[in-house]
């Protein structure tokens, strides 16, 4: 496969993105490979490759599943074509460890491992020596991985804001362990702004920004471990244990309240009780960090994932108001419900 000459030198070509997304989007492995090391050969820098390829199509994946026009399958094999691209250019590009060592992965909970695995392939061409641990890494694990490797940093990453009170633990655990911890990924908010409320060192936007920060001042100045050692309440604590009992009272109230899901299959009664667990774990962490947008944007962005397909708004305002119904006595989270109503009867 040649590579024209103007892409060598860029990756912006809009039609160089297009391919490789159909390249991923029929699973056909041998082209995505045989286009990223063609790049490589046309000496198009692998950095390049990774950030300016690779991740904004696997961003377009993500979209194209949220408007239905790829299933999860689909969506599945196409990471999977991604993640091979990606060890691809890692397998053509040896670089000898010359800054230090760091330990990479994704929070207990959390299954987005392909931008991680592209951060960890960012250091490394960077000169770190990395532990990439993959995707859901349980808190006490990734703390004896530390005592057994001593790196000068962690980089967790948390891509669903459901999974920020893990990441809180984790944070806190590693940071008592001694190792600093740079944040990432969507789950801590527009520019961060969870990551330093839940005791974080350092936060980064991207693996660019990742590398600039370790490159610079690295380590910063550690304080005490335990600054925020706990950030939810009584109301977080109440939504966490009685979510079992809140979704199975709404299932069973849901048909008085949005008759139309009397005549739902089996699959569309299971992808019912996911959503309803969804907007619970949603709430839980809006309550652990006090950001009521946390929840509403949530709403927001499974109302347009519903509508592609075909669920009207109006069964998603269903299960709100029969989740109030049971915490009308817990004030911050009606308080949050009502916002999220408000919101979507508006748009």
């Amino acid at each position: 496969m040649t590579v024209p000459a103007t892409t060598a030198a860029s990756l912006d070509d809009p039609a160089l993105r297009e391919r490789f997304l159909g390249m991923v989007g029929d699973g056909d492995e041998y082209a995505a490979v045989e286009l990223t090391t063609s790049l490589l050969d046309a000496g198009v820098p692998a950095q390049q490759i990774l950030l300016d390829l690779i991740a904004p199509t696997q961003a377009r994946v993500g979209e194209l599943w949220a408007a239905n026009e790829w299933s999860v399958a689909r969506e599945h094999a196409a990471t999977a074509i991604s993640e091979r691209a990606v060890a691809a250019v890692a397998g053509r590009t040896m670089v000898r460890p010359h800054r230090g060592r760091v330990t990479v992965a994704c929070v207990d909970g959390e299954w987005h491992a392909l931008p991680v695995r592209i951060l960890a392939e960012i250091l490394r061409l960077d000169g770190w020596r990395v532990d990439f641990l993959g995707a859901s890494v349980p808190g006490p694990h990734l703390v004896t991985h530390l005592h057994q490797t001593g790196p000068d940093a962690v980089a967790v990453s948390c891509m669903l804001p459901t999974r920020l009170p893990r990441a809180h633990a984790a944070i806190t655990a590693c940071r008592s362990a001694g190792v600093p911890v740079i944040a990432g990924g969507r789950g801590f908010g527009p520019d961060g702004r969870y990551a330093q409320r839940l005791g974080a060192d350092a936060w980064a936007g991207g693996a660019r920004e990742a590398a600039g920060r370790l490159a610079g001042d690295w380590p910063p100045p550690m304080d005490d471990p335990y600054r925020t050692p706990f950030l939810g309440d009584e109301e977080y604590t109440y939504v966490v244990r009685q979510r079992p009992v809140l979704i199975d009272t709404a299932l069973r109230r849901l048909a008085g309240a949005y008759p139309a899901t009397g005549g739902y299959d089996q699959r569309q009664q299971e992808a019912t009780a996911e959503d309803i667990a969804h907007i619970l774990d949603f709430l839980a962490a809006a309550l652990y960090v006090g950001e009521e947008t946390i929840f509403t944007e949530f709403t927001g962005w499974t109302a347009g994932v519903l509508a592609a397909r075909g669920v009207p708004a109006a069964a998603l305002l269903a299960g709100l108001r029969l989740i109030r119904d049971q915490l009308r006595d817990y004030p911050a989270a009606t308080r949050m419900l009502d916002a999220a109503t408000a919101s979507l009867r508006d748009a």
